[in-house]
């Protein structure tokens, strides 16, 4: 079943269960107590064993070998991830949860840019489109929480799109010999070791109290495994729809709260979330669709030999060469 997927809708697919995974985390953050030196200091470890578990687990000898075949990503993933990570602690003790959301809803933008101006990644009309609904519907959700903030806040805001963008965008350029992006999860500890090291140095080492010791280690069993799908789904997809898909986590971030706080969403906040779900959908029922049809009844398939070859160069380890745009 999961091999007969087109290669694209499983990317979605992988990036969607990371972000709804991820979705509670900004739910969990709101229970906490500490400082935020504490907060990165302990989010950074659990994250960063778990992920370096993972990735130890998976390639043992090879791991080395594995974090040089990321090539610049092996530098520029990790400071991004961490850089979005401390920016968005930083903005929401400065600004308003509104201005951050809004800022966060422009990072498929942002890495549609930047994939076109540096990586020479082209996206569909259609992608464009589904960008500017989604953007427009994430903005509508968090319209109703939109303040003035400080300009220090928004400035420390802008970063988080600017981050995640990087990091997604990055992922996806890194391209070798084969058919898909190499495997940038593997670059993810380093990520955290960059949240780790400056939340030391600022007094964070220390032991939080019973109950938020127990949010954070919850934190610590659902980002690792949310994060790698995540960085994951830039292996399928470009940066700019692996920013577009995490946009579903202000959806499900609100919902999760109405849910476990009773905070019922404003009208606005059902109008945006309906954008982004149709959107998406339809994006997607468009992408099954001409996929039959590029197909005679008895011919042979090339998207699907195409993807078959992508898949073993992904389970073997293998980068891949560039591509305009991947189908």
């Amino acid at each position: 079943m999961w091999k007969r997927l087109p290669f694209r809708l499983r990317g979605y697919l992988i990036t969607m269960i990371g972000v709804l995974l991820l979705s509670p985390d900004a739910l969990l953050v709101k229970d906490t107590s500490v400082d935020v030196a504490t907060f990165m200091f302990w989010r950074g470890l659990m994250l960063g064993l778990v992920l370096l578990l993972i990735a130890t687990a998976r390639y043992r000898q090879r791991l080395g070998q594995a974090i040089r075949a990321c090539g610049p990503a092996a530098l520029w993933c990790p400071l991004a991830f961490a850089a979005s990570a401390w920016a968005f602690v930083g903005a929401t003790r400065l600004t308003s949860a509104g201005n951050v959301l809004v800022m966060i809803n422009l990072a498929p933008l942002v890495a549609g840019l930047i994939g076109m101006l540096f990586f020479g990644q082209r996206l569909r009309r259609q992608t464009w489109v589904v960008i500017a609904i989604c953007v427009t519907g994430a903005s509508l959700m968090a319209a109703g929480e939109v303040g003035q903030g400080s300009l220090l806040g928004l400035a420390v805001a802008l970063i988080i799109p600017v981050s995640i963008a990087v990091n997604t965008t990055v992922a996806s350029a890194q391209r070798g010999n084969r058919q898909r992006g190499v495997d940038t999860t593997v670059v993810l500890p380093l990520g955290c070791l960059a949240m780790l090291v400056p939340a030391a140095l600022m007094g964070g080492a220390q032991l939080p109290g019973v109950e938020d010791m127990q949010r954070l280690a919850l934190m610590g069993l659902l980002l690792p495994l949310a994060y790698f799908l995540i960085q994951t789904g830039a292996r399928y997809l470009p940066g700019a729809e692996v920013s577009l898909v995490m946009l579903v986590e202000t959806l499900a971030g609100t919902l999760l709260v109405w849910w476990w706080v009773g905070e019922v969403p404003a009208t606005l906040a059902f109008v945006g979330g309906g954008m982004i779900v149709a959107a998406m959908m339809v994006s997607s029922l468009r992408d099954l669709s001409r996929q039959r049809r590029k197909v005679p009844q008895g011919a042979p398939d090339a998207r699907r030999l195409h993807d078959a070859a992508a898949e073993l160069s992904i389970e073997r380890g293998d980068p891949a060469p560039p591509v305009g745009e991947r189908h």
